[in-house]
């Protein structure tokens, strides 16, 4: 079902794509938009290494919320920022990409709590943490990507 990678000496392990998953903050979530076309949107995400699941947060409508009522099945694709090659200007760069089915988290409690992970990733204040929470929580729709397939690798740009 899924195309196995061409450059397999390139792949990243499992391991190393969770990593790479945990580390990043942002990746770009691709839907099948209005009239069928692509739509890719970038998102904060919150990889949870015991589950093995991408989550994501929102608000409860557009173009995003309405592709994914639509279609479930999507893509999402994070990359790290790169490490120079020695004595050239070209990076190695390590990316994931995603294959999976997306869906609406329709429990407040673990939209929450997805919300609380998510934030984590970019400050340790738990206060801040808290009042984001009690702000935009009502408001805020949680969306989990259940993986079916995952694929790495390490890229040298030329």
């Amino acid at each position: 079902m899924f195309r196995p990678m061409r450059r397999r000496n390139q792949a990243l392990t499992p391991e190393e794509c969770a990593a790479l998953l945990i580390a990043e903050t942002r990746g770009v979530l691709s839907l099948l938009g209005d009239d069928d076309y692509p739509y890719g949107v970038p998102v904060n995400h919150w990889y949870d290494p015991e589950t093995g699941r991408l989550y994501f947060h929102g608000g409860k409508a557009g173009h995003r919320v309405d592709a994914a009522a639509r279609h479930d099945k999507v893509s999402f694709c994070v990359f790290d920022k790169g490490t120079p090659e020695e004595g050239s200007w070209a990076l190695r760069v390590n990316c994931v990409v995603i294959f999976g089915r997306i869906r609406p988290v329709t429990d407040p409690e673990e939209t929450i709590r997805i919300s609380r992970a998510l934030s984590h990733k970019f400050t340790k204040d738990e206060a801040y943490i808290e009042a984001e929470v009690a702000r935009s929580g009502a408001n805020t729709l949680a969306y989990e990507i259940v993986i079916e397939h995952m694929t790495g690798k390490r890229i040298k740009e030329s």
